[in-house]
């Protein structure tokens, strides 16, 4: 459903195979000199509570409060079901997800259906030539805001021009407040949690069938996991978390939390090289 209407909205797409497949073979509509103003809107017409339980269990979040991460998990439904649509004129498979900001706003209560509103904008191309968009959800319960999530998604890389590439403000300094270490099967553990089961992030033989050379996990999945850290290092749990990906995480890698003081930004780390930076806001 694109653009608004007195329509009731259908209900938010599950993240099955059927829809993984879709994304897989979607093919991009090279024609279109410009993509069209493309808004959606589905609902959820009631919390699952379950899962989220299960998403809290999984990465040590304290009960009692919905994790600001985990709206992702909706929000990428909304996401996918968007980049779908006729509308959306670039082939999904390929897409690199490269900066999420998550704020919660509100609460739903037992019961309550959301509607969830996305909107897609392209930026201006890179001085390189590379194409991004991005994409904004606002989760709503009787018109109030509950959740809202913005991402960024490279749909093609730029050309590289002679010259060292320009490198990114560093990573924050700070101590190391957490460590953990990924096994064969985080990749796809995290999958059963949030849908996600992109073949990168599952075996081997998978992520090479997808041009890896070996099995990354989901972007998600680190940013969850710090924030997880940074709520048990606190004592308080996260109102708004923002990050950019700068590098993949292999599975089987060792993973270290560094913060700066009071929380306010923080650097996932493997090697020694920042995979994820970010601020964090603390209730």
């Amino acid at each position: 459903m694109s653009g608004s209407s007195s329509i009731p909205a259908p209900a938010l797409p599950a993240m099955g195979l059927p829809t993984l497949l879709r994304a897989l073979f979607k093919r991009p509509q090279p024609h279109l000199q410009a993509m069209p103003e493309l808004v959606t809107e589905y609902r959820l017409d009631q919390m699952p509570n379950d899962d989220i339980a299960r998403y809290r269990a999984a990465f040590g979040f304290a009960e009692g409060h919905v994790p600001v991460t985990w709206w992702y998990l909706l929000a990428q439904r909304a996401h996918l079901a968007t980049m779908l649509e006729p509308g959306f004129p670039f082939r999904i498979a390929g897409m690199v997800h490269m900066e999420n900001a998550l704020a919660e706003h509100g609460q739903a209560e037992p019961g309550q259906p959301l509607v969830l509103r996305t909107s897609v904008r392209m930026l201006p191309p890179s001085g390189s030539g590379a194409m991004r968009c991005v994409l904004e959800t606002v989760g709503s319960a009787d018109g109030a805001p509950v959740f809202a999530c913005t991402s960024t998604y490279l749909i093609k890389r730029g050309t590289r021009r002679g010259g060292k590439p320009v490198r990114d403000a560093a990573a924050p300094v700070g101590e190391i407040v957490a460590r953990w270490t990924l096994d064969a099967a985080a990749g796809r553990r995290y999958a059963r949690l949030s849908g996600d089961w992109n073949p990168i992030h599952l075996y081997g033989w998978s992520a090479r069938l997808m041009g890896m050379r070996a099995p990354i996990i989901h972007g998600m999945h680190t940013l969850a996991a710090g924030c997880a850290a940074l709520e048990k290092q606190s004592g308080r749990h996260a109102t708004a978390i923002s990050c950019r990906f700068r590098a993949p995480v292999a599975l089987g890698s060792c993973v270290a939390l560094r913060v700066e003081s009071a929380c306010a930004n923080f650097a996932v780390e493997t090697g020694g090289t920042p995979a994820v930076t970010g601020s964090c806001t603390l209730a």
